[in-house]
């Protein structure tokens, strides 16, 4: 299990990106919120989606098996 988190600020492609802990990515964020522990990206994803933004995406480095584009 690993703890996931989503940037709470837009990316460049319009998408709140979905960090595992210990991501470059999430260390250099401005402003995140905690998602929970899951087994793998999907299920964080999942979440962003629902209980944040509905433009959620896999980070292309930490997620990338959730990453969309």
């Amino acid at each position: 299990m690993a703890s996931y988190f989503v940037n709470n600020t837009e990316s460049d492609e319009g998408d709140h990106e979905v960090h595992k802990e210990g991501c470059y990515w999430l260390g250099i964020a401005n402003s995140k919120s905690y998602l929970g522990e899951f087994s793998s990206c999907v299920g964080a994803v999942a979440k962003a989606k629902t209980d944040h933004y509905r433009n959620s995406n896999g980070c292309k480095h930490c997620s990338a098996a959730c990453h969309t584009g």
